[in-house]
């Protein structure tokens, strides 16, 4: 073992130049002032270093989602994904009745009004096409954004919620939550994540469809006996406490290793055993020569070293 830390030593002394170059670059590529962010529809705040609290803010619309909303959502962790501020993301329904409402109901009607301006019937194919590619966009912009979201639900979480949260990496809930894959109540097939996500979240095809076929409630119990949730809390005030303590041990760990495992995580979800392996390889390859690696092992030798790792 002193043989191999010796070689650690060493190798710290020989990639550290080039690793902080490289680290000061991308630095400066991917640096968001946080005073940018600036959102109608979200709220963000630093609980805790490194950590992004991101909060639905239509407060007086149930957090209903409109236009506005689906483009700041999309927009919001599309910058969080390079913001090297960001190692890990609470996302919360804040201050509103429920956490959301799903579809503003008032936002379709306004879609219904521009659609009734237009007579052919593949011109407002052509219209709809481009809105629910970006409302696809919005949701995925989660899952493609390597720092880790945890949901936390409290009350009502109703269609476009429910796709939302299951794009998020980890889900809490209060006790008083349900949840509604709503989309066949008002004739429509749920078409921004939930048919696709759902039923991997869950393991269960069985359920997954019983739930979208059905548009039935189902509350916090029966979310964790399925694995929706991981876990439910009496008060919205613990579960965001709790939240945060778990994203801010996130934050803590080496950003390389977290944004890698969660890459590779959500790449393994719709490819063979092998091609995840083949991907984590070919990761690891570069990120096993990274400071991150070295300054973790050696943390981990001495016991009493809390490792530091530079902004990613």
């Amino acid at each position: 073992m002193s043989n191999y830390l010796a070689v650690l030593q060493k190798s710290v002394k020989f990639f550290g130049p080039s690793i902080a170059m490289n680290h000061n670059a991308v630095r400066t590529l991917c640096s968001v002032p946080a005073a940018s962010y600036n959102f109608e529809t979200l709220k963000l705040s630093t609980p805790k270093p490194y950590v992004v609290h991101v909060e639905l803010n239509r407060p007086d619309r149930l957090n209903a989602f409109n236009k506005r909303m689906w483009t700041e959502l999309g927009e919001c962790f599309s910058r969080l994904h390079n913001d090297p501020d960001c190692r890990s993301i609470v996302l919360s329904g804040g201050n509103s009745k429920h956490f959301t409402a799903g579809i503003d109901l008032l936002d379709m009607m306004k879609l219904g009004q521009e659609l009734g301006e237009i007579e052919d019937i593949g011109r407002k194919a052509r219209l709809f096409e481009g809105l629910i590619k970006l409302y696809q966009d919005s949701i995925s912009s989660l899952e493609r954004c390597y720092k880790p979201v945890i949901a936390a639900v409290h009350t009502a979480c109703v269609g476009a919620g429910v796709d939302l949260i299951t794009a998020a990496d980890i889900r809490y809930c209060t006790r008083d939550a349900w949840f509604q894959v709503k989309e066949v109540d008002i004739g429509m097939a749920a078409d921004v994540g939930t048919l696709q996500r759902l039923p991997k979240v869950i393991g269960s095809q069985s359920l997954a469809r019983e739930l979208c076929f059905t548009a039935r409630k189902f509350q916090s119990a029966e979310a964790l006996s399925c694995g929706f949730v991981s876990n439910v809390f009496e008060s919205r005030e613990e579960m965001i406490s709790k939240a945060i303590q778990l994203a801010d041990a996130i934050a803590n760990k080496s950003p390389i290793a977290v944004q890698g495992t969660k890459k590779n995580m959500v790449y393994s979800l719709d490819h063979t055993n092998q091609e995840g392996l083949d991907h984590i390889r070919e990761m690891n390859m570069t990120n096993l020569q990274s400071e991150d690696f070295i300054n973790a092992v050696m943390a981990q030798q001495s016991k009493d070293t809390v490792p530091t790792f530079a902004k990613l």
